[in-house]
């Protein structure tokens, strides 16, 4: 499975935004990648304006991500967009699209309370645990940014049968947030022996560093703090040596805490 790894800075006007996503899904088409992961918030967003996200936010159906599912013709690709809920206020939602239609969507369900921000006070957060489906013949499970911090759910997607666990972020700069970021992509994979394929925003918010991480733990991508496409290749053989010599998921002794839908 070939995946690529769209980094770039979210602009504060959604035409600027899908341009660019068109953009990065040709050139991945072009490369023969399977999956082009894009990051969080891809529709609009300007730190100057905390208001912009439900201003902006769009319907599935809006013509946002109607220009990306006509591109999506023989490449997957996924990311997050602002959805609105009804109530004034959006979903945090992660797409996966193929061949000009939706392969799964999942809502956000960890909301980033933490370091002085309040996702929460704009975002209303999913009421179901992410799904796992199948992408470029490996099965792919689905995150998005602060869900990382949260072990329970990569270990829930694992035992579901997820190869790859997906993340698109928006991870904001401060202080050892980078290596937050590092560590945790790392030992989601190392934990669950999957494939993490990770995908920051990089504007001047936030700090891109993009990675792909193996099952067993190496860093095998790292994209800088500028806008850049990159690719790397997922390997059945180095998923299956990693469960054949560290196989924690079968040696476990606990079971991870009960999941429940919100």
């Amino acid at each position: 499975m070939k995946v690529a790894l769209g980094q770039f800075a979210v602009a504060a006007d959604w035409e600027t935004n899908q341009n660019q996503c068109l953009e990065l899904i040709e050139r991945s088409k072009t490369e023969g990648a399977d999956l082009l992961l894009l990051p969080e918030g891809i529709l609009a967003r300007d730190i100057n304006d905390p208001e912009i996200m439900p201003k902006t936010a769009q319907p599935l159906d809006g013509p946002f991500m109607e220009g990306l599912k006509q591109a999506s013709h023989g490449i997957a690709v996924a990311g997050c967009v602002n959805v609105p809920d009804g109530q004034g206020r959006f979903f945090n939602t992660h797409f996966v699209l193929k061949d000009g239609a939706f392969i799964t969507l999942y809502r956000k369900l960890h909301l980033y309370d933490a370091f002085s921000m309040k996702e929460s006070r704009l975002t209303s957060p999913g009421v179901e645990l992410p799904p796992v489906v199948d992408i470029g013949g490996m099965r792919v499970g689905l995150m998005t940014c602060y869900d990382i911090r949260f072990p329970e759910l990569a270990r829930h997607l694992a035992l579901q049968g997820a190869e790859v666990l997906l993340l698109p972020a928006a991870w904001v700069r401060g202080p050892a947030k980078e290596r937050h970021w590092e560590i945790m992509a790392v030992a989601r994979a190392l934990e669950n022996t999957c494939y993490v394929i990770a995908v920051g925003e990089c504007g001047p918010r936030n700090i891109g560093a993009s990675m792909v991480v193996d099952p067993l733990g190496v860093i095998t991508l790292a994209l800088g703090e500028e806008p850049a496409l990159g690719f790397a290749t997922l390997l059945h053989e180095r998923l299956d040596h990693a469960r054949r010599v560290l196989p924690v998921l079968e040696n476990r002794r606990f079971a991870p805490p009960a999941l429940t839908d919100a």
